[in-house]
Protein backbone atom coordinates (compact mmCIF):
# COMPACT_ATOMS: atom_id res chain seq x y z
CA UNK A 1 0.00 0.00 0.00
CA UNK A 2 1.16 3.49 -1.22
CA UNK A 3 2.25 5.55 1.98
CA UNK A 4 -0.09 8.59 2.68
CA UNK A 5 3.06 10.54 2.75
CA UNK A 6 3.44 10.06 -0.79
CA UNK A 7 -0.07 10.21 -1.75
CA UNK A 8 -0.33 14.25 -0.27
CA UNK A 9 4.02 14.67 -1.45
CA UNK A 10 4.83 14.82 2.19
CA UNK A 11 8.52 14.06 2.03
CA UNK A 12 9.71 16.22 4.93
CA UNK A 13 6.00 15.50 7.17
CA UNK A 14 5.33 12.63 9.44
CA UNK A 15 1.24 12.53 9.21
CA UNK A 16 -0.17 12.20 12.77
CA UNK A 17 -3.68 12.37 12.50
CA UNK A 18 -6.02 12.16 9.74
CA UNK A 19 -9.61 13.83 10.02
CA UNK A 20 -12.18 16.16 8.68
CA UNK A 21 -15.23 14.96 6.34
CA UNK A 22 -15.42 17.41 3.23
CA UNK A 23 -11.41 17.77 3.15
CA UNK A 24 -8.80 15.63 4.63
CA UNK A 25 -7.15 17.93 7.23
CA UNK A 26 -3.68 16.16 7.90
CA UNK A 27 -2.01 16.66 11.38
CA UNK A 28 1.14 16.57 10.71
CA UNK A 29 4.87 17.16 12.30
CA UNK A 30 8.17 17.84 10.76
CA UNK A 31 11.32 15.22 10.61
CA UNK A 32 14.33 17.50 10.20
CA UNK A 33 16.30 18.89 13.12
CA UNK A 34 15.38 22.70 13.75
CA UNK A 35 17.90 25.07 13.83
CA UNK A 36 17.93 28.97 13.64
CA UNK A 37 17.71 30.97 10.70
CA UNK A 38 20.05 33.04 11.11
CA UNK A 39 23.08 32.00 12.79
CA UNK A 40 22.18 27.85 11.94
CA UNK A 41 22.67 27.61 15.42
CA UNK A 42 21.02 24.34 17.00
CA UNK A 43 21.38 25.42 20.45
CA UNK A 44 17.68 26.76 21.04
CA UNK A 45 15.34 26.83 23.91
CA UNK A 46 11.57 26.33 23.40
CA UNK A 47 9.16 29.56 24.43
CA UNK A 48 5.85 28.04 23.11
CA UNK A 49 3.80 25.49 21.08
CA UNK A 50 2.07 27.21 17.95
CA UNK A 51 -0.60 25.66 15.06
CA UNK A 52 -0.81 26.58 11.79
CA UNK A 53 -3.29 25.40 9.05
CA UNK A 54 -2.28 25.91 5.59
CA UNK A 55 -4.25 24.83 2.24
CA UNK A 56 -2.53 22.06 0.45
CA UNK A 57 -2.69 20.18 -2.83
CA UNK A 58 -5.93 18.42 -4.24
CA UNK A 59 -5.99 14.87 -4.78
CA UNK A 60 -8.88 14.36 -7.29
CA UNK A 61 -11.55 16.76 -6.21
CA UNK A 62 -10.73 16.79 -2.61
CA UNK A 63 -8.29 19.81 -1.10
CA UNK A 64 -6.51 19.09 1.95
CA UNK A 65 -5.17 21.19 4.60
CA UNK A 66 -2.20 20.59 6.90
CA UNK A 67 -2.25 21.69 10.46
CA UNK A 68 1.59 21.87 11.27
CA UNK A 69 2.33 22.01 14.79
CA UNK A 70 5.11 24.08 15.30
CA UNK A 71 7.29 25.90 18.53
CA UNK A 72 8.84 29.03 19.03
CA UNK A 73 12.29 29.66 19.70
CA UNK A 74 15.15 31.76 21.91
CA UNK A 75 18.53 30.67 19.67
CA UNK A 76 20.83 30.78 22.46
CA UNK A 77 23.77 31.84 20.19
CA UNK A 78 22.40 34.89 18.56
CA UNK A 79 19.89 35.78 21.32
CA UNK A 80 16.93 36.36 18.53
CA UNK A 81 13.63 34.93 18.89
CA UNK A 82 12.17 33.13 16.01
CA UNK A 83 9.17 30.44 15.21
CA UNK A 84 9.68 27.23 13.60
CA UNK A 85 10.28 27.38 9.86
CA UNK A 86 8.44 24.47 7.80
CA UNK A 87 9.70 23.00 4.62
CA UNK A 88 7.36 24.05 1.18
CA UNK A 89 5.76 26.88 3.29
CA UNK A 90 6.83 30.24 3.34
CA UNK A 91 6.46 32.60 6.31
CA UNK A 92 3.03 33.98 6.77
CA UNK A 93 1.47 31.92 4.01
CA UNK A 94 -1.78 30.08 3.81
CA UNK A 95 -1.21 28.06 1.12
CA UNK A 96 2.38 25.61 0.17
CA UNK A 97 4.39 25.54 -2.54
CA UNK A 98 3.09 22.34 -3.82
CA UNK A 99 -0.53 23.59 -4.08
CA UNK A 100 0.85 26.63 -5.59
CA UNK A 101 2.42 24.95 -8.21
CA UNK A 102 -0.85 23.04 -8.80
CA UNK A 103 -2.37 25.98 -9.18
CA UNK A 104 0.22 27.17 -11.63
CA UNK A 105 -0.02 23.57 -13.70
CA UNK A 106 -3.45 23.68 -14.55
CA UNK A 107 -3.77 27.73 -15.43
CA UNK A 108 -0.87 26.58 -17.99
CA UNK A 109 -2.51 23.71 -19.39
CA UNK A 110 -5.51 26.37 -20.45
CA UNK A 111 -7.92 26.83 -17.28
CA UNK A 112 -8.78 30.21 -17.27
CA UNK A 113 -7.94 32.50 -14.13
CA UNK A 114 -11.47 33.41 -13.33
CA UNK A 115 -12.50 29.29 -13.87
CA UNK A 116 -9.81 28.50 -11.41
CA UNK A 117 -10.25 31.15 -8.36
CA UNK A 118 -14.00 29.73 -8.42
CA UNK A 119 -13.32 26.59 -8.32
CA UNK A 120 -10.16 27.19 -5.63
CA UNK A 121 -12.22 30.01 -3.70
CA UNK A 122 -9.41 31.83 -4.41
CA UNK A 123 -9.35 35.57 -6.27
CA UNK A 124 -8.11 36.06 -9.98
CA UNK A 125 -5.52 38.36 -8.55
CA UNK A 126 -4.41 35.36 -6.59
CA UNK A 127 -3.81 33.66 -9.08
CA UNK A 128 -2.04 35.85 -11.12
CA UNK A 129 0.12 37.01 -8.94
CA UNK A 130 1.22 33.17 -8.37
CA UNK A 131 1.50 32.41 -12.24
CA UNK A 132 3.71 35.32 -12.33
CA UNK A 133 6.17 34.68 -9.74
CA UNK A 134 5.83 30.74 -10.65
CA UNK A 135 7.28 32.01 -13.94
CA UNK A 136 9.81 34.65 -12.55
CA UNK A 137 11.19 31.36 -10.74
CA UNK A 138 11.65 29.44 -14.09
CA UNK A 139 13.20 32.11 -16.12
CA UNK A 140 15.89 32.60 -12.95
CA UNK A 141 17.03 29.31 -14.30
CA UNK A 142 17.95 30.13 -17.74
CA UNK A 143 18.96 33.79 -16.14
CA UNK A 144 23.03 32.68 -17.53
CA UNK A 145 21.78 31.50 -20.83
CA UNK A 146 24.40 32.70 -23.18
CA UNK A 147 23.32 34.04 -27.10
CA UNK A 148 22.66 31.14 -29.23
CA UNK A 149 25.51 30.03 -31.95
CA UNK A 150 22.14 29.80 -34.60
CA UNK A 151 19.90 33.55 -34.28
CA UNK A 152 16.77 33.92 -36.23
CA UNK A 153 15.47 37.30 -36.12
CA UNK A 154 11.67 38.09 -37.11
CA UNK A 155 8.90 40.66 -36.51
CA UNK A 156 5.52 40.38 -35.27
CA UNK A 157 2.77 42.72 -34.32
CA UNK A 158 1.91 43.02 -30.82
CA UNK A 159 -0.51 45.76 -29.78
CA UNK A 160 -2.49 48.82 -31.33
CA UNK A 161 -0.51 50.99 -28.80
CA UNK A 162 3.23 49.08 -28.94
CA UNK A 163 3.45 48.06 -32.34
CA UNK A 164 5.92 45.77 -33.56
CA UNK A 165 8.14 43.51 -31.78
CA UNK A 166 11.16 41.67 -33.09
CA UNK A 167 11.42 37.66 -31.99
CA UNK A 168 14.93 36.77 -31.41
CA UNK A 169 14.80 32.92 -31.43
CA UNK A 170 16.99 29.99 -30.89
CA UNK A 171 17.09 28.11 -34.31
CA UNK A 172 19.52 25.33 -32.82
CA UNK A 173 17.42 24.37 -29.94
CA UNK A 174 13.97 25.58 -31.42
CA UNK A 175 13.21 28.22 -28.71
CA UNK A 176 12.76 31.85 -27.75
CA UNK A 177 15.63 33.38 -27.11
CA UNK A 178 14.22 36.83 -26.15
CA UNK A 179 11.44 39.63 -27.48
CA UNK A 180 12.01 43.12 -28.15
CA UNK A 181 9.70 46.04 -28.34
CA UNK A 182 10.13 47.54 -31.72
CA UNK A 183 11.67 47.25 -35.33
CA UNK A 184 13.22 50.08 -36.39
CA UNK A 185 17.11 50.64 -36.06
CA UNK A 186 16.55 53.41 -33.50
CA UNK A 187 14.71 51.51 -31.12
CA UNK A 188 16.83 47.92 -31.41
CA UNK A 189 19.85 49.69 -31.16
CA UNK A 190 20.35 49.92 -27.55
CA UNK A 191 19.04 46.52 -27.12
CA UNK A 192 22.32 44.92 -29.38
CA UNK A 193 24.37 47.24 -28.11
CA UNK A 194 24.25 45.50 -24.90
CA UNK A 195 23.04 42.05 -25.49
CA UNK A 196 25.75 39.80 -23.88
CA UNK A 197 27.10 36.52 -25.74
CA UNK A 198 26.30 38.52 -29.27
CA UNK A 199 30.20 37.50 -30.24
CA UNK A 200 29.03 33.53 -30.00
CA UNK A 201 26.71 34.06 -32.93
CA UNK A 202 27.81 32.45 -35.96
CA UNK A 203 24.38 32.75 -38.58
CA UNK A 204 21.38 34.37 -38.45
CA UNK A 205 18.78 34.05 -40.56
CA UNK A 206 16.26 36.82 -41.62
CA UNK A 207 13.84 37.82 -43.94
CA UNK A 208 14.56 40.52 -46.63
CA UNK A 209 15.05 43.55 -43.82
CA UNK A 210 17.25 45.87 -44.52
CA UNK A 211 16.94 47.49 -40.77
CA UNK A 212 17.28 44.20 -39.21
CA UNK A 213 20.65 43.43 -42.07
CA UNK A 214 22.02 46.91 -40.76
CA UNK A 215 21.80 45.64 -37.28
CA UNK A 216 23.65 42.51 -37.36
CA UNK A 217 26.41 43.96 -39.87
CA UNK A 218 27.14 46.49 -36.94
CA UNK A 219 27.24 44.66 -33.95
CA UNK A 220 27.81 40.90 -35.13
CA UNK A 221 30.10 41.19 -37.84
CA UNK A 222 31.31 37.66 -37.66
CA UNK A 223 28.23 36.46 -38.29
CA UNK A 224 26.97 35.00 -41.66
CA UNK A 225 23.50 36.29 -42.75
CA UNK A 226 21.19 33.81 -44.42
CA UNK A 227 17.91 35.03 -46.38
CA UNK A 228 14.51 33.25 -45.74
CA UNK A 229 13.85 30.88 -48.10
CA UNK A 230 10.57 31.31 -47.66
CA UNK A 231 10.52 35.24 -48.22
CA UNK A 232 12.65 35.31 -51.34
CA UNK A 233 10.07 32.63 -53.16
CA UNK A 234 7.25 34.29 -51.76
CA UNK A 235 8.68 37.70 -53.14
CA UNK A 236 9.72 36.35 -56.57
CA UNK A 237 5.82 34.94 -56.87
CA UNK A 238 4.75 38.74 -55.68
CA UNK A 239 6.58 40.20 -57.77
CA UNK A 240 5.75 37.73 -60.99
CA UNK A 241 2.07 37.66 -60.14
CA UNK A 242 2.11 41.63 -60.40
CA UNK A 243 3.73 41.56 -64.29
CA UNK A 244 0.47 38.90 -64.75
CA UNK A 245 -2.17 41.55 -63.55
CA UNK A 246 -0.77 44.00 -66.30
CA UNK A 247 -0.34 41.67 -69.23
CA UNK A 248 -3.61 39.96 -68.55
CA UNK A 249 -5.92 41.81 -65.72
CA UNK A 250 -8.88 39.19 -66.52
CA UNK A 251 -6.85 36.09 -66.40
CA UNK A 252 -4.91 36.90 -63.37
CA UNK A 253 -9.00 37.47 -61.40
CA UNK A 254 -9.47 34.21 -61.90
CA UNK A 255 -9.05 31.76 -58.80
CA UNK A 256 -8.13 28.63 -60.42
CA UNK A 257 -5.71 29.68 -62.67
CA UNK A 258 -3.81 32.34 -59.56
CA UNK A 259 -3.85 28.84 -57.33
CA UNK A 260 -2.17 26.87 -60.63
CA UNK A 261 -0.11 30.09 -61.28
CA UNK A 262 1.69 30.17 -57.37
CA UNK A 263 1.81 26.74 -57.20
CA UNK A 264 5.81 25.15 -57.85
CA UNK A 265 5.97 22.85 -61.30
CA UNK A 266 6.91 20.15 -59.81
CA UNK A 267 3.85 20.20 -57.39
CA UNK A 268 0.97 20.14 -60.43
CA UNK A 269 -1.16 17.34 -61.61
CA UNK A 270 -1.12 16.11 -64.77
CA UNK A 271 -4.51 17.86 -65.52
CA UNK A 272 -3.15 21.03 -63.90
CA UNK A 273 -0.20 20.86 -65.84
CA UNK A 274 -2.58 20.49 -69.45
CA UNK A 275 -4.82 23.69 -68.03
CA UNK A 276 -1.76 25.65 -67.21
CA UNK A 277 -0.39 24.88 -70.49
CA UNK A 278 -3.33 25.61 -72.38
CA UNK A 279 -3.56 29.06 -70.95
CA UNK A 280 -0.37 30.04 -71.76
CA UNK A 281 -0.08 28.81 -75.13
CA UNK A 282 -2.96 32.05 -75.78
CA UNK A 283 -0.27 34.22 -73.48
CA UNK A 284 3.40 33.80 -74.96
CA UNK A 285 5.22 36.70 -73.45
CA UNK A 286 3.42 35.62 -70.19
CA UNK A 287 4.75 31.90 -71.06
CA UNK A 288 7.85 32.86 -71.35
CA UNK A 289 8.16 34.94 -67.58
CA UNK A 290 6.39 31.91 -66.19
CA UNK A 291 8.91 29.62 -67.46
CA UNK A 292 12.01 32.01 -66.30
CA UNK A 293 10.31 31.98 -62.89
CA UNK A 294 10.23 28.36 -62.30
CA UNK A 295 13.70 28.10 -63.13
CA UNK A 296 14.42 30.95 -60.93
CA UNK A 297 12.32 29.18 -58.13
CA UNK A 298 14.29 26.28 -58.45
CA UNK A 299 17.53 27.35 -58.17
CA UNK A 300 16.42 29.16 -54.93
CA UNK A 301 14.99 25.87 -53.61
CA UNK A 302 18.24 23.81 -53.96
CA UNK A 303 19.81 22.68 -50.36
CA UNK A 304 22.37 20.86 -49.39
CA UNK A 305 24.95 21.89 -51.04
CA UNK A 306 28.44 22.10 -51.05
CA UNK A 307 30.84 24.52 -51.09
CA UNK A 308 32.24 23.47 -54.75
CA UNK A 309 28.56 23.39 -56.10
CA UNK A 310 28.06 26.95 -55.18
CA UNK A 311 30.47 28.03 -56.56
CA UNK A 312 28.84 26.71 -60.05
CA UNK A 313 25.34 28.16 -58.93
CA UNK A 314 26.87 31.72 -58.08
CA UNK A 315 26.93 32.41 -62.22
CA UNK A 316 23.47 30.92 -62.77
CA UNK A 317 21.87 33.89 -59.87
CA UNK A 318 23.92 36.16 -61.23
CA UNK A 319 22.99 36.00 -65.17
CA UNK A 320 19.20 35.65 -63.58
CA UNK A 321 19.25 38.85 -61.34
CA UNK A 322 21.40 40.71 -65.15
CA UNK A 323 18.18 39.06 -67.15
CA UNK A 324 15.50 40.83 -64.16
CA UNK A 325 17.32 44.45 -64.43
CA UNK A 326 17.18 44.31 -68.39
CA UNK A 327 13.84 42.95 -68.54
CA UNK A 328 10.73 45.50 -69.80
CA UNK A 329 8.34 45.53 -66.93
CA UNK A 330 9.28 47.71 -64.05
CA UNK A 331 7.92 44.95 -61.39
CA UNK A 332 10.96 42.20 -62.60
CA UNK A 333 13.44 45.12 -62.60
CA UNK A 334 12.37 46.28 -59.12
CA UNK A 335 12.90 42.34 -58.42
CA UNK A 336 16.32 42.14 -60.00
CA UNK A 337 17.09 44.89 -57.82
CA UNK A 338 16.22 43.34 -54.41
CA UNK A 339 17.73 40.03 -55.41
CA UNK A 340 21.16 42.37 -56.42
CA UNK A 341 21.39 43.85 -53.17
CA UNK A 342 20.71 40.29 -51.31
CA UNK A 343 22.98 37.96 -53.51
CA UNK A 344 25.05 37.24 -50.70
CA UNK A 345 22.68 36.30 -48.28
CA UNK A 346 20.33 34.47 -51.03
CA UNK A 347 23.39 32.45 -52.00
CA UNK A 348 24.07 31.37 -47.93
CA UNK A 349 20.69 29.44 -48.26
CA UNK A 350 22.20 26.93 -50.62
CA UNK A 351 24.58 26.09 -48.10
CA UNK A 352 23.32 26.19 -44.71
CA UNK A 353 19.75 24.86 -44.44
CA UNK A 354 18.15 26.41 -41.16
CA UNK A 355 15.00 29.05 -41.99
CA UNK A 356 13.07 31.19 -40.28
CA UNK A 357 9.88 28.59 -39.86
CA UNK A 358 10.60 27.90 -36.12
CA UNK A 359 10.52 31.68 -35.65
CA UNK A 360 7.07 31.83 -37.60
CA UNK A 361 5.73 28.90 -35.42
CA UNK A 362 6.19 30.03 -32.33
CA UNK A 363 4.52 33.79 -33.49
CA UNK A 364 1.07 31.72 -33.79
CA UNK A 365 1.46 30.67 -29.97
CA UNK A 366 2.83 34.44 -28.79
CA UNK A 367 -0.47 35.75 -30.02
CA UNK A 368 -2.48 32.96 -28.00
CA UNK A 369 0.03 34.17 -25.12
CA UNK A 370 -0.30 38.54 -26.06
CA UNK A 371 -4.20 37.67 -25.41
CA UNK A 372 -3.33 36.74 -21.17
CA UNK A 373 -0.41 39.22 -21.02
CA UNK A 374 -1.35 42.67 -19.89
CA UNK A 375 1.60 45.01 -20.50
CA UNK A 376 4.89 43.98 -22.97
CA UNK A 377 7.28 42.97 -19.56
CA UNK A 378 4.99 40.37 -18.59
CA UNK A 379 4.52 39.14 -21.93
CA UNK A 380 7.97 38.99 -23.14
CA UNK A 381 8.13 37.11 -19.60
CA UNK A 382 5.75 34.64 -20.19
CA UNK A 383 7.17 34.44 -23.76
CA UNK A 384 10.54 33.39 -22.75
CA UNK A 385 9.40 30.81 -20.09
CA UNK A 386 6.68 28.92 -22.53
CA UNK A 387 8.08 29.01 -26.08
CA UNK A 388 10.31 26.23 -25.41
Amino acid sequence: MIPLEKIFGLGDYKIKEVKGQRCNVLVVESEGEVSCPHCQSSCLRTKGRFVRLVRHVNVGDCPSYLELEGRKYHCRGCHRYFHQRFAGVLPYQRFSEAYRRQVCQWHLEGIAQQTLARSQELGSATVERWYHRHLERKMAERKSEECPRILGIDEHFFSRKEGYATTLCNLQKHKVFDVVLGRSEKSLEGYFEDLAGKERVEVVCMDLSSTYRALIRKHMPQARIVADRFHVIRLVNHHFLGVWKQLDPVGSRNRGLLSLMRRHAHNLGDDQKLRLKAYLATHQALDIIYDFKQKLCRLLLLKHCTARQCRRLIPLLLKAIKQLKESGPEALQTLGATLASWQEEIACMWRFTKNNAITEGFHTKMEMISRRAFGFQNYRLRVRALCV
